[in-house]
């Protein structure tokens, strides 16, 4: 073997995928195209499934704080339900969404005020904050209603939610 020729085969940046797409034919690229729909399709029915199931629009959720700690830490993977039917009680933890925040908050419920009429407010606050959650809610509200709840935790994975963290803090692992 020549010094010179050792690697030549190889492209330049390792990662070739134009290359490899002109060296199939159609029926080979035909075929590429279809395996992905069908995984793109299939994760899209199962999450669907998964918020139908569940009765939560976001069944599985990242904790992305530290202010659950120690009951969950950043990057815990949360398994949600939320069933109407079911109360709301102190020391459930739950996860809702603020007006005029995008992204969800994980925190325990400590104070339930249930109405006559059945209409129930209640409070939050995370294990290992120091207040309540009022600072949180949209200016002039105190409490929170079972219309801001997007799920009720019900499970969990350790730490397997770091990669999303992960890709949020630091754009470049995505690629």
């Amino acid at each position: 073997v020549r010094a010179g020729s050792v690697g030549t085969h190889l492209p330049a940046s390792g990662w070739d995928i134009f290359g490899d797409l002109r060296k199939m034919n159609k029926r080979q690229l035909y075929y590429q195209v279809l395996n992905f729909a069908m995984i793109v399709s299939s994760a899209l029915m199962i999450w669907k499934g998964l918020i139908v199931l569940t009765g939560s629009e976001s069944p599985i959720v990242v904790v992305l704080s530290g202010s659950m700690e120690p009951a969950f830490h950043r990057g815990d993977l949360l398994f949600l339900t939320n069933f109407r039917e079911d109360p709301i009680r102190a020391g459930e933890i739950v996860v809702f969404k603020v007006e005029g925040r995008d992204i969800p908050i994980v925190h325990r419920v400590i104070k339930v005020h249930e109405k006559q009429n059945g209409h129930i407010k209640f409070l939050t606050k995370g294990d290992n904050n120091a207040v309540d959650d009022r600072g949180l809610y949209k200016q002039g509200q105190h409490w929170l209603e079972k219309k801001d709840v997007v799920g009720r935790a019900r499970g969990f994975v350790p730490y397997i939610g770091i990669v999303t963290i992960l890709m949020n803090d630091y754009p470049k692992f995505k690629y």
